[in-house]
């Protein structure tokens, strides 16, 4: 039995959800993965996966070997491609992810730069706005706006953004004065539906939430930043999403005295000793990129 083919085969009809989906991907007959996944359960003494017609769970035993296993291939595939890489010319598979917002204004752009200066690098990204696992999902990183939580993390700082509220033009000529946080109850105010109905603000060393009553309800920003332009209410907003409303002036931050601190912008993977040449080599060229793009958000 080659225990690594089988420990990839495991690993994939796990990610795949079944037999049939593991064979399409792999190329290889469902009986053959049925009797791979046998000899290697075989070999450790333990069942691994619990099937029935209808689905597969995993035991105890492996949901263990699952996890040792993603770390595994992890450490061959960086070790292949560190010898790979010997000649100068990086290859393989980058996976990734970003918040969607962020994603498609500012990486999606030099990822394709990045793409066309290296021939035989892939990239799989995914933006999304809740925080993945990075291991579980076996990615190689992550670019992510805030503080971490999971300090095994490496994290590499791209810049900063922050929260601010912002009307438009008209809006404000024609609403009620807004000295301080307080005054939003008596505002038409914008939600992002993420956000909830409360919005917090900095009153001088700590921070403290304040009640609003939203006339509109969006799940997506630019349909909020959009309302707020046409002059329908307030929003609350990250920086870099209304930047440009801001520099032309079809939008004005108002409560700037009250603005939460600055969160963080910042690349996080896993393998702080073993970054493989394809992600160190991307988290170095996309770094300074990045910073350029990135509005200042104290401006």
């Amino acid at each position: 039995m080659d225990r690594l083919k089988a420990m990839a085969n495991f690993v994939r009809i796990v990610d795949s959800g079944s037999l049939s989906a593991a064979a399409d991907s792999t190329g290889q007959s469902v009986a053959s993965l049925v009797r791979s996944l046998a000899a290697l359960e075989h070999y450790l003494g333990v069942r691994l996966l619990n099937r029935s017609t209808r689905r597969m769970a995993l035991t105890d035993e492996g949901e263990q070997y699952l996890n040792w296993s993603r770390r595994m291939l992890a450490d061959f595939d960086d070790m292949e491609q560190r010898l790979d890489a010997r000649d100068g010319v990086l290859r393989g598979l980058l996976r990734m992810t970003a918040p969607v917002e962020f994603g498609q204004r500012f990486v999606a752009p030099l990822v394709n730069a990045f793409l066309r200066e290296h021939a035989e690098i892939t990239l799989d990204v995914m933006f999304i706005d809740h925080v993945v696992p990075l291991l579980d999902e076996r990615l190689d990183l992550a670019l992510r706006i805030g503080h971490l939580p999971d300090s095994t993390l490496v994290a590499r700082p791209v810049g900063v953004t922050r929260l601010i509220t912002c009307a438009s033009p008209d809006y404000l000529r024609r609403a009620p004065a807004l000295p301080n946080p307080a005054a939003l109850p008596a505002h038409a105010c914008i939600a992002v539906a993420a956000q909830g109905r409360q919005w917090y603000y900095r009153h001088g060393d700590h921070e403290s939430a304040q009640d609003i009553s939203p006339r509109l309800v969006c799940n997506q920003i630019r349909a909020a930043s959009l309302a707020c332009v046409e002059g329908v209410g307030i929003t609350r907003l990250m920086h870099y999403q209304v930047a440009e409303e801001l520099a032309d002036g079809r939008l004005v931050r108002v409560l700037q005295a009250f603005e939460p601190a600055d969160l963080p912008i910042q690349w996080v993977y896993p393998h702080a000793l073993q970054l493989s040449p394809r992600v160190k080599a991307f988290v170095e060229w996309m770094g300074p990129r990045l910073q350029q793009l990135t509005p200042d958000p104290s401006r």
